[in-house]
């Protein structure tokens, strides 16, 4: 802890002064996000980082892998759903960008089974990604290779989720709403957008 309140004290000693009336006006007038952004809970691909955006720009959900489950409203507990639905219906954010990232333990977990330290909750989180796992293992069988696809499939796997949304669906249909896919790698810093049969990198 005591680390971070460091960081607080840098935050108000030399942040909070130069962006004090931006929090003001986000304080008054409330949040209006251009984009939802879905990224993994991995603390080496932050998306505020990667899109060098500031408060108030990027409505942000993350979860191991950066997984968004099919359109399911029931009573189960839908933490990334929520923040969807929210985002969405209520803010109305004119772009959803899933962000996969490389080397995602969520995505080796999903290939390989999840750790044995982990019993309860990931192997059935990364569940949801079953038919990228299958098409991931049907190419190459290089662990390297083998990952990046993985990486790639579960973006694709997730865009496809999104769109079982109806009112994504009917959003994206009026043109109102873009859904988009990336893929940031850690080792090199670049950014590669994904779609369902291209992954091209962003200049």
């Amino acid at each position: 802890m005591d680390k971070l309140i460091e960081g607080y004290r840098r935050f108000r000693a030399f942040r909070w002064p130069e962006q004090r009336e931006l929090y003001w006006r986000l304080a008054a007038a409330g949040q209006k996000p251009r984009a939802l952004v879905i990224a993994c809970s991995d603390s080496r691909a932050d998306p505020q980082a990667v899109f060098d955006a500031g408060p108030g720009e990027l409505f942000v959900v993350r979860n191991v892998a950066a997984l968004v489950p099919p359109y399911s409203p029931d009573a189960g507990y839908h933490g990334t759903s929520a923040a969807i639905e929210f985002a969405v219906r209520e803010l109305g954010v004119a772009e959803i960008v899933v962000m996969g990232h490389g080397r995602c333990g969520g995505v080796t977990a999903l290939l390989g089974g999840a750790p044995k330290s982990c019993p309860d909750f990931i192997a059935s989180w990364t569940s949801i990604a079953a038919e990228a796992r299958g098409r991931a293992l049907a190419g190459s069988s290089k662990p390297e290779e083998l990952q990046k696809r993985g990486e790639h499939e579960a973006i694709r796997t997730s865009l496809a989720n999104l769109m079982t949304f109806p009112w994504i669906r009917e959003k994206v249909a009026m043109g109102t709403l873009t859904v988009h896919g990336c893929h940031f790698d850690i080792s090199t810093g670049e950014l590669h957008q994904v779609e369902h049969g291209v992954v091209a990198k962003i200049k």
